[in-house]
């Protein structure tokens, strides 16, 4: 297959949960778990996929590799280059901080004192081994970030573009998601028959039958269903949101007559518009793109802050994960900073900031020194 691709001109590819082909020789039952242990990160991984960019001659390609409950010291290998396995990888542990005792279909508050931590576990610890993070929120198996750790109601705009700017400017390589650089929303299906995805369909029926009412576990499935993020690119505010006239594979999310492509163009205070700026900076700057990392202490919980160093320069990222002021617990200093991107428009780019006291709600800044 990828040799066929390669043919037609493709130079990039992405390997599906490939951490998993490596299986045991000897199948045994499992009294334990999930029986996982037997076919994550395998015994043959990583001659596998030697083999596979070897015998494809994909050394020049981009290639990440989806990892599967993974760990650190075997995505170390995978993408470090002189191992010649994968450019970059992705990992999920961040996207389990909302799982109330590990459990998908178990509700929680995020725990951002664990997010934070395993930022800082993978991004220095990929740092360390010389190995290269794909960076991400969204995709097509994870609800819509700014419905689960930011606000989408009163503060849609400003926890968007907070969750943008701390993968962006983190280390790695960070991916867009269809609708993520609009805000776009989790669905908002109000009957379990809006729904596709096998998965949801399925726990509905098992959460019923665990005793749950048909209000608590749709709300439960309109928390975690795949099917939030699969939902049709809203184009604009028309029928379908732009996407066709004919019927679509998912329902349209109501709200996309305001959260569409077409209306964010217009909007030069957007999240469409911070993303691009975004984009824009990590080419413009090469601390963002190739600096190191490490993560600081904001003496608050409730804030991430790290730093990235290059050539004599530092940027300092602050992110306010909450819908509430917050203090670091010790006042941030930056003498001759200046703010490179914020999403406060009364923060404007480029203007000194040597102090900060203070994040308002999702708050976000990037202060340049150096």
């Amino acid at each position: 297959m990828i040799r066929f691709w390669k043919k037609k001109g493709v130079s990039g590819f992405r390997f599906d949960v490939v951490n998993l082909i490596s299986k045991p020789d000897v199948f045994e039952d499992d009294y334990e778990g999930d029986g996982r242990r037997f076919y994550t990160d395998g015994p043959r991984i990583h001659q596998y996929l030697k083999e596979l960019a070897g015998d494809t001659g994909i050394a020049g390609c981009m290639t990440v590799g989806e990892m599967s409950s993974t760990s650190l010291d075997n995505c170390v290998r995978y993408a470090n280059p002189e191992e010649k396995e994968l450019k970059m990888v992705f990992s999920f542990h961040h996207l389990k901080v909302d799982y109330k005792n590990g459990e998908k279909w178990a509700l929680m508050e995020p725990d951002f004192n664990a997010l934070r931590n395993l930022f800082v576990k993978w991004q220095e610890g990929m740092q360390e081994g010389h190995a290269w993070n794909a960076v991400f929120w969204c995709n097509h198996d994870q609800p819509r970030a700014v419905s689960r750790f930011g606000d989408d109601g009163r503060y849609w705009k400003e926890s968007a573009k907070m969750l943008a700017a701390l993968i962006h400017l983190m280390r790695g390589t960070p991916y867009i998601y269809q609708g993520e650089e609009i805000g776009m929303t989790n669905a908002g299906y109000t009957d379990i028959s809006q729904y596709q995805d096998v998965e949801s369909t399925n726990y509905y029926r098992i959460l019923m039958e665990e005793g749950k009412s048909s209000e608590e576990a749709l709300r439960i499935i309109g928390e975690r269903s795949r099917d939030n993020g699969r939902t049709p690119m809203q184009w604009d505010g028309t029928e379908n949101a732009g996407f066709g006239t004919g019927t679509p594979w998912l329902g349209i999310p109501a709200n996309h007559t305001t959260i569409n492509v077409e209306t964010e163009k217009k909007d030069p205070d957007s999240i469409y518009a911070f993303y691009k700026k975004l984009v824009a900076l990590r080419k413009q700057y090469e601390i963002i793109a190739d600096g190191t990392i490490r993560f600081t202490d904001a003496g608050n919980d409730n804030i991430i802050s790290y730093e990235r160093v290059l050539n004599g320069q530092k940027l300092t990222v602050l992110c306010n994960l909450r819908g509430t002021e917050q203090a670091p617990g010790t006042p941030f200093e930056a003498p001759g900073g200046r703010l490179l991107i914020g999403n406060y428009a009364d923060r404007d780019a480029s203007s000194a900031v040597e102090k900060i006291t203070a994040l308002r709600p999702y708050e976000t800044v990037a202060v340049l020194q150096g």
